[in-house]
Formats: C-alpha cells, sequence, structure tokens
C-alpha cells in the first residue's frame, strides 16, 4: 500500500479508518486497491517466515492462495485487517503479524491445522503450523460467558454452574472452558463447555466460498503446481468438511452418545459424555477427561507403549469396522491432539468426534473383503471389492478401466517377498481415486483416518506394531468367543471363501513369484529394445567424391 495513504490511515481513529478503507474497497478503484493489499500482506509475512528451505518449491503456492485469500476477503472483514496490521508497531515479528492475520478466520485456521497433521509434509513445516494452531487467540473470557448466560440462562443458577475464569483451550470455530455443577445423580461435579465462538456464523458461509474458489483457481494454473494438485484438492476438501461438521454441534453431540454406546462393553477405552441438560445447538457440555497425549505416554517403557498401539488400532478401526450394526460410527479425524492416555486406569481417551462418520454393514463388508484379498494375492477379488466401493453413476465403463489396470499394476509391480496389507488397499483406492473413479465421502474420511493413525502409531511404537496383524487378532478373538457365529461384517459364505483362498495362497503366491520371475529373465536377456538412430553423417575425410561430370570443349 501507499506510505502516504498508510500514514493518513494511521493518524485516523479506528472506526473512522475502518469507515474510510470499506469506502475505498468498494469504490471505482476498489480492484486495483485489493491487488496492492494482497501484495502488501506477503511482504508484511513473507512466504520464507511461513515455509522451510526444505519445502521452498511450496513457496510460491502458499504465497499465491495468501493473495488470492485476502484479495477476496469481503470488504468489511478486509477493512478491519488492515486496521489491526497498521496499528501493529513496526518491528512486530511476521509470526505475530500471522497471527493477527489469521484470526476470526476460520477457513485459513484449519487449512493450517490440516496441514499441520499430514506427515508427508517436511518436518520444520509441520512444527511451525502445529506452533501457529496453538497459537489461536480471538476470543475473550467474557464473551464466552455472555454466551453461556444468554442460551442457558436459569439453568446456570438450577444446576449451580460456575465457571473458571480463564479460557481452558481454542479451535478455530470453538473454545473450552471448565465449570464445576450439581450432578443431580452424583455429587458436584468437573465438565467442560465447547462453545461456538461469537463470529463464526458471520464469516462461515464466505470462508467455505472462498475456499471453493481458492480450489479452483490453484487447480485452473497452467503451470507449476502441478506436483501439488492431490494434496490440495483433498486438503481442502478435508477443511470444508470439518468447518461444516464442527459448526453442527447437535450432530456432535448425538455421535458422542452414539460412541459411548458404541464403547461401553469395550475395555480400556472411553468417551467424553455429554450433559444434555446444559448442551443447545451452539453449547456442548460434556465430562472432563484427563490423561496425557498418546505419543507422550510411558516413554521409557517400549512394551506398555506397544500395547497403547495396540489399543489404538483396536478402538478406532477394528470395533467399527466388525461392529455388527448397520451403520457403525468412526473417528474420522484420530491425530495425537485428540487421543489421551490415562496411564492409572489404563485407558485410551478419544475426543472430539465432530468429524465423525459412518459406514454402511456392505461398505464395511467389501473393506474387510478387500484387506483380505490383497494379503491373500487375490487380483480378482480385490477387482471385485473395489467395483463395489466405487460410487455407481456416469462413466461406469471407463471406472472399471480405471480399476483393472490399477489393480494388475499394483501386483505386477508387489514383490513376491513383500505381504501387502491395509494401508496398501488404502493407497490403492486413494490412486485410482486420484484417475477419476469415484467413492463416497465416508469412505474418503475412512482412508485419511487410516493414514493419520499410522502416523500416530509410528510416533508410539515404530514399525512394531502392524495394523494388519492387530485387526487379524481382534476378529479371531471375537470368532472365537462367539463360538463361531460371529462373522460380522462378512457372511458364512464369506468367510468360507477367505478360509479356500488362504488354502490357494501358496500356489497362487508361487505362480505371481514365477510369472514376475519370468517376465523380469525376459526384459534381461532381450536386453532394451534399440533406440532409432539417424544416419549420421559421414567425416569430412571418409566423404566420396561426387563423380565429375565431363567438361564439353568447343568444337573446333
Amino acid at each position: 500500500m501507499s506510505p502516504v495513504l498508510l500514514a493518513n490511515l494511521a493518524a485516523a481513529p479506528p472506526a473512522e479508518r475502518r469507515t474510510a478503507i470499506e469506502q475505498m474497497l468498494q469504490g471505482p478503484a476498489g480492484e486495483m486497491l485489493r491487488r496492492t493489499i494482497g501484495t502488501w500482506v506477503m511482504r508484511l509475512v513473507p512466504v520464507e517466515t511461513l515455509v522451510p528451505q526444505s519445502a521452498e518449491r511450496w513457496r510460491p503456492l502458499v504465497s499465491d492462495a495468501m493473495g488470492f485469500f485476502f484479495s477476496r476477503l469481503s470488504a468489511a472483514r478486509l477493512a478491519d485487517k488492515i486496521v489491526e496490521q497498521i496499528d501493529l508497531a513496526p518491528d512486530t515479528p511476521p509470526e505475530k503479524r500471522l497471527l493477527r492475520l489469521i484470526s476470526r478466520m476460520p477457513g485459513l485456521q484449519k487449512i493450517g491445522q490440516v496441514l499441520a497433521r499430514n506427515p508427508r509434509l517436511a518436518p520444520p513445516l509441520r512444527a511451525s503450523l502445529i506452533e501457529l494452531e496453538n497459537g489461536i487467540s480471538d476470543v475473550t473470557a467474557a464473551e464466552v460467558e455472555a454466551i453461556l448466560r444468554n442460551s442457558l440462562g436459569d439453568r446456570l443458577q438450577e444446576f449451580a454452574v460456575r465457571l473458571d475464569a480463564q479460557i481452558l483451550s481454542e479451535a478455530s470455530v470453538s473454545a473450552v472452558v471448565r465449570f464445576t455443577w450439581n450432578n443431580p445423580d452424583r455429587e458436584r461435579e468437573r465438565c467442560v463447555f465447547k462453545v461456538l465462538k461469537p463470529h463464526i456464523p458471520g464469516c462461515f458461509a464466505e470462508d467455505m466460498k472462498l475456499l471453493q474458489e481458492l480450489g479452483r483457481y490453484l487447480a485452473g494454473r497452467k503451470s507449476g503446481y502441478g506436483f501439488a494438485r492431490r494434496q490440495v484438492d483433498e486438503m481442502l476438501t478435508e477443511v470444508r468438511l470439518l468447518l461444516v461438521h464442527e459448526l453442527d454441534f447437535r450432530r456432535e453431540q448425538a455421535t458422542l452418545a452414539e460412541a459411548a454406546r458404541t464403547y461401553r462393553g469395550t475395555l480400556g477405552i472411553r468417551v467424553p459424555k455429554v450433559i444434555p441438560a446444559l448442551s443447545t445447538g451452539e453449547i456442548t457440555a460434556m465430562t472432563e477427561e484427563t490423561g496425557v497425549k498418546v505419543t507422550d505416554a510411558l516413554r521409557r517403557s517400549p512394551i506398555r507403549r506397544r500395547r497403547i498401539a495396540e489399543q489404538l488400532i483396536e478402538a478406532l478401526i477394528a470395533v467399527p469396522l466388525f461392529s455388527a450394526q448397520d451403520h457403525s460410527t468412526f473417528h474420522a479425524d484420530p491425530h495425537a491432539g485428540n487421543l489421551l492416555y490415562d496411564g492409572p486406569n489404563r485407558e485410551l481417551i478419544v475426543l472430539d468426534w465432530a468429524l465423525a462418520e459412518r459406514l454402511s454393514l456392505p461398505t464395511r463388508r467389501e473393506l474387510v473383503m478387500l484387506a483380505v484379498m490383497m494379503s491373500l494375492r487375490n487380483v480378482e477379488a480385490v477387482r471385485k471389492a473395489i467395483e463395489a466401493l466405487r460410487r455407481p453413476g456416469a462413466g461406469s465403463r471407463r471406472a472399471l478401466k480405471i480399476i483393472g489396470n490399477a489393480v494388475s499394476r499394483f501386483f505386477a509391480d508387489l514383490p513376491p517377498s513383500r505381504s501387502p496389507g491395509v494401508l496398501d488397499a488404502m493407497r490403492l483406492l486413494d490412486e485410482i481415486a486420484l484417475a477419476g473413479v469415484s467413492f463416497d465421502a465416508p469412505l474418503f474420511l475412512f482412508r485419511k483416518s487410516l493414514f493419520t493413525l499410522d502416523g500416530v502409531l509410528q510416533d508410539i511404537a515404530g514399525a512394531e506394531v502392524r495394523m494388519d496383524q492387530v485387526i487379524v487378532r481382534y476378529f479371531l478373538a471375537r470368532w472365537a468367543a462367539s463360538f463361531c457365529l460371529f462373522y460380522s461384517p462378512l457372511s458364512f459364505k464369506d468367510f468360507l471363501s477367505v478360509e479356500w483362498n488362504a488354502l490357494l495362497y501358496p500356489v497362487r503366491s508361487w505362480k505371481q513369484a514365477s510369472e514376475k520371475s519370468a517376465s523380469d529373465g525376459g526384459r534381461a536377456v532381450r536386453g532394451p529394445a534399440p533406440s532409432p538412430r539417424k544416419k549420421l553423417p559421414l567425416p569430412a575425410k571418409a566423404r566420396r567424391p561426387a563423380p565429375r561430370r565431363p567438361q564439353s570443349r568447343p568444337a573446333g
């Protein structure tokens, strides 16, 4: 922005500055001013401070995305951002300027949170994003208390609710504050309120629109960002789902109640209990659960840490996958911040059920069959399972061709000594989805949750705990405990098919190894195909002299 303009704005009171900037943004020169503001923002917060050297190729993308977002923000919100930046001291570090820029902007805050949990990003960048997430502070304790008093009214007095004076934690759309109350069924109890921030309803729709436009903008660039297209599409899809789910407090309350019923008979896991008498559409009251982050628990005991990893796999994958219900709920955001461990009781605590989904019984059947047949190397059965998981609709013939080619290529490239598992199945689904085959949103979230959980497991126990082995052991234990009557989500016919394929596994594995060996041997014998060679001109000394034409002589 122009130094003269900045100087004039700095001299005026804040309210007048906001009004003046808003009028300029809405005036004839508004479009040009917005472009100038986008450049100005990136000078205040250089992309080098956001993205480390190890992820240098992401810098142009981040710079473009930030400029895009701020240059298209509504005039009122953008005016607030400019005034906030002008009021900061000239020597304010870029990190603090960034925190002010993204305050009250749930879309950008959520992008940072999602990226911070992406194990494919460079560790320095993830560490910076985690610090950014921990620094979110755009609501006061007084504002939260006002919402509670307006929404709950006489109930606060009826149940003798006493609020803590400080906010316990903040996320992009909500704040958490402790309280105590007189539980009619028990003695006085310590719990927490999760409260929707007051500014969220006013900016949610705009942020969702900007995220959609940002996705189209980045995907539409002709060059430069092809390396990140898949990650950007996946990230923006997840951000939009997170924002939609996190605003639906009633949905999360119902999910918490359903999760409590699901895990009631499972040892070693618990979830917060909702307090309906103190909950509304913008407030969730629930029990306070205490523990340490799973990745920090029992660092001096590798054996117990392996058991924690096994508990995670059983609770977050095996329990919902092998449920006998028509629809089972799974936690779709199992990053370490949502997972606590209660050492004295040896219990896993699963928090924040805002992003949870449900898998139908037929979908879970196909997922189990896909994972099993992958490990048994049955190419045809894997192909059929993926075909059954895809979303039916237009382009079926093309989708079937993509699936068939991807499955054949996967097994052709698979080393004979390697045993594929659940994560391989999810990566194959990812590859097929990237090629243009559509799957339902719950399946997308289930794949994502498995990759997120795998990162947590690596932090806890490294490669010592295999997801496949724990899932199989859980299923067999339940099957044996039911006197061989429990097969869900498989049918008796499916179980017989698995047994038959297990018997054929040695022969099938030997056959595939032989075919691969013969194929590799054939390529080695034939060698690489000769490349077409152009005829080179002969060296000057080797060139044949052109035949001399007889010269005609004049007659005479």
